[in-house]
């Protein structure tokens, strides 16, 4: 045992709380199975401290991802005891004595224990060119365009996504059918809809059955999102938007 581990458990007393890690090695396992770990149970570890002590202190195989700890870059969302959540703003202590189940984001391939292949994912944001577009000015661009609050408001919720993907992870569309555009994807393509600087045109990415049309309106996406950026209601929203154009073809909006 290193002196960093019998400082932490010195802190912590002897209480600990197990997590139950699922883990897959390709070449080694056959599809995924969960080991068990005891880790200290501080009042200020989050599931991600607890999974950083697994793997610097008792398995340093483990593989998973995490940047920031800030609940910023998206990058640490997993199923914790079957719910899509970032380990990074979830206490241990939310789960009693335990156990603790850690699983991988569902409805993505799984590369290693709990890291998941998002390429399908990047490719779908792609498609609905989460960026503003201009027509008619050539790069660099030099103008300045001013926004008034009454316009920043109208996307600054759907502008709030960090791409954790928990929304694709709950969303029980995605999972069953994979060519689902998806929860974030759609929020983020009506985050510059309704940018008055954008001059894009995504009717055509967003009015099918694999995107808006295919979404039943379940609000697990809304539910488990860390931001509230709402996607369920940017989805709705597009809807009525995509309704009325099929009734005024010259709408855009």
């Amino acid at each position: 045992m290193t002196d960093t581990t019998q400082e932490v458990r010195q802190e912590a007393g002897t209480r600990t709380i197990r997590l139950e890690v699922a883990r897959y090695r390709p070449g080694e396992d056959a599809e995924p199975v969960f080991q068990g770990y005891d880790v200290p149970l501080m009042a200020d570890w989050a599931v991600l401290d607890g999974l950083n002590y697994v793997k610097d202190q008792l398995d340093g195989s483990l593989s998973y991802r995490w940047s920031c700890r800030m609940g910023v870059c998206g990058s640490c969302g997993m199923n914790v005891n079957g719910e899509p959540r970032l380990t990074c703003g979830t206490f241990l202590t939310e789960y009693g004595e335990g156990p603790v189940r850690i699983e991988p984001l569902k409805g993505f391939p799984v590369i290693r224990d709990l890291v998941v292949d998002i390429d399908d994912f990047l490719a779908k944001l792609s498609s609905v060119r989460p960026w503003l577009i201009r027509e008619g000015e050539e790069l660099p661009l030099t103008t300045e365009y001013a926004q008034t609050p009454e316009q920043l408001e109208a996307y600054k919720q759907y502008s709030m996504c960090i791409n954790c993907l928990l929304c694709y992870s709950a969303c029980p569309v995605y999972v069953l059918d994979p060519d689902f555009l998806g929860p974030a994807a759609i929020a983020l393509a009506q985050r510059y809809n309704l940018d008055s600087r954008d001059m894009g045109d995504r009717f055509d990415v967003l009015n099918l059955d694999e995107a808006v049309w295919g979404c039943t309106f379940v609000g697990e996406c809304t539910r488990v999102c860390p931001k509230h950026v709402d996607p369920a209601e940017a989805i709705q929203r597009y809807k009525l938007t995509a309704a009325l154009r099929s009734i005024l073809p010259w709408s855009k909006r």
